[in-house]
C-alpha cells in the first residue's frame, strides 16, 4: 500500500500546538511553549511539553492571553535546545503527519526556528483542522471555525486555554470529531484527506 492510501486509522497524526510571544517570526517573535499529542486509530500514544526560553521578555498582552510570565520561562531551555527532542518526538516524516488548528501559523515558527538554527525541518505532511472543518461543518451546526467554538461541538474533555498541550489535546478531539464527519464523505485514507474539499460549496464559515 502506497504512503498517500493508508487508512487513517493507521496513521500516527501528532497534533501539536505553541504559545508564542508575538504574532509571526518576522516580527521577532518566539516560541515559549510547545505541546503536542501523538495519536494512533483513535488512541493517545504519547505527550510533549515544555516551555521554550524565547531570549525576550513577554509583553503583558501576551502573559494576559497565556498566562505564561516571564519567571515560568527563565529557566526554560532554548529553541535550539528543544528542537532535537521535538524532532524526535515527531519521528518520521515518512510515518508521521501533523495536524494543527490554523496550523499555518504554528509551522511558520518551527520552520522559522529550524532555519535560524540551521536544522533541516522534515517535509511532513500538514493538516489544518480549521480548514478541514469548515469542509464538513455549516453555519447552521456552529458560527466559526475557531477552537474555543469546535472544541465544545465535538465535546472535547479538555477546553482550550491557550495553553500549548491543554489546546493540542482539545485540537486531538476535534481532529476525530472531523474524522467522524468524513466518513460520510467517503474519506478514509490518507491521500483522499489531503486533497478532500467539499464538492460543492456552500456559504463560507469564518
Amino acid at each position: 500500500m502506497s504512503d498517500g492510501s493508508r487508512l487513517l486509522v493507521d496513521v500516527p497524526f501528532v497534533v501539536f500546538d505553541l504559545e508564542t510571544s508575538g504574532s509571526a517570526p518576522s516580527t521577532g517573535a518566539a516560541v515559549t511553549e510547545i505541546g503536542a499529542v501523538k495519536v494512533l486509530g483513535g488512541a493517545v500514544i504519547g505527550e510533549f511539553q515544555t516551555f521554550v526560553n524565547p531570549g525576550h521578555y513577554l509583553s503583558d498582552f501576551i502573559t494576559s492571553l497565556t498566562g505564561i510570565t516571564d519567571s515560568m520561562l527563565v529557566d526554560a531551555p532554548t529553541i535550539v535546545e528543544v528542537l532535537p527532542t521535538f524532532l524526535d518526538f515527531l519521528g518520521s516524516e515518512f510515518e508521521t503527519v501533523l495536524v494543527a488548528h490554523n496550523s499555518p501559523f504554528d509551522m511558520s515558527f518551527m520552520k522559522s526556528a529550524a532555519a535560524t538554527h540551521l536544522y533541516q525541518w522534515p517535509d511532513y505532511k500538514v493538516i489544518d483542522t480549521a480548514r478541514v472543518a469548515r469542509y464538513v461543518l455549516d453555519r447552521d451546526e456552529v458560527p466559526n471555525c475557531k477552537l474555543s467554538t469546535l472544541a465544545p461541538f465535538f465535546g472535547s474533555a479538555t477546553s482550550p486555554t491557550h495553553r500549548a498541550l491543554d489546546d493540542a489535546r482539545a485540537t486531538v478531539d476535534v481532529l476525530h470529531g472531523i474524522f467522524e464527519r468524513l466518513g460520510s464523505h467517503n474519506v478514509t485514507t490518507l491521500e483522499e484527506l489531503m486533497q478532500f474539499k467539499r464538492k460543492r460549496p456552500r456559504r463560507p464559515l469564518d
